[in-house]
């Protein structure tokens, strides 16, 4: 049931992203901010239904099939999207993306983040899988299972890693670079899954991890928001 809702949601947003390619081009602002929307909620939705499918055996290794196989789905279906406030901003720092065009993909990124939380509250509340049962009352499922400066030090570490590899990868055949990215991910998600969560993406902790926010804003905006995009400016 899990698999068939991740897979509906890849195939509906792929469905509005060709819609709005092909009634938006003249309203180029407007389509960036529905193609950005469209590609993160796809990415944080399914990820929020993976973070119910880690106990499932045999442990870690479905999970992490899991997550290489949606991963490399990602990238193959939503080509040209960031999904990622890190990502977008190196190309307004360089000056490819002006700074409002950037603005705007970033506040739909976050847009996207809340609706695919609510989206996922509500399939939850219908408990039409086992893994459903009881997923709203777990309120912050805290993924932080160290120190704070630890978390820290993680999240800044990984996202120098990922955001260090993307670069690389760019000149990598895409139909190669997707399995790369994807495995790259998987090790970090298996190196430190267990500590921090290995999110190192904003929106992404926020979709998933939205409880905690709300009872340790200070704390959490700092692993999950602060850290990542120094990684990147580091980067830059």
């Amino acid at each position: 049931s899990s698999l068939l809702l991740m897979s509906g949601v890849v195939v509906t947003v792929g469905l509005c992203r060709r819609l709005a390619r092909r009634r938006l081009r003249s309203r180029p602002l407007l389509f960036a901010f529905l193609v950005e929307m469209f590609s993160t909620f796809q990415i944080c939705a399914c990820t929020n239904e993976l973070s119910l499918l880690g106990n499932v055996e045999p442990k870690p290794h479905t999970a992490l099939t899991l997550t290489y196989g949606f991963t490399v789905l990602h990238g193959l279906t939503l080509a040209g999207s960031a999904c990622n406030p890190c990502g977008t901003l190196q190309p307004m720092w360089g000056g490819g993306t002006p700074l409002g065009l950037g603005g705007l993909k970033i506040a739909a990124q976050f847009v996207a983040a809340v609706l695919a939380r609510a989206f996922m509250h509500f399939i939850w509340s219908l408990e039409m899988a086992e893994p459903h049962l009881g997923a709203l009352s777990q309120g912050c499922s805290s993924p932080m299972q160290t120190t704070e400066m630890q978390a820290f030090c993680i999240e800044l570490l990984f996202s120098v890693v990922f955001q260090l590899a993307v670069l690389r990868a760019e000149s990598v055949n895409p139909k190669y670079r997707v399995h790369l990215i994807a495995l790259l991910i998987t090790m970090l998600v298996y190196a430190g899954g267990n500590l921090t969560g290995a999110i190192f993406n904003p929106v992404l902790a926020l979709s998933l991890h939205a409880d905690c926010f709300y009872d340790k804003f200070l704390s959490y905006s700092l692993v999950y928001w602060i850290a990542p995009c120094l990684g990147k400016f580091l980067i830059i």
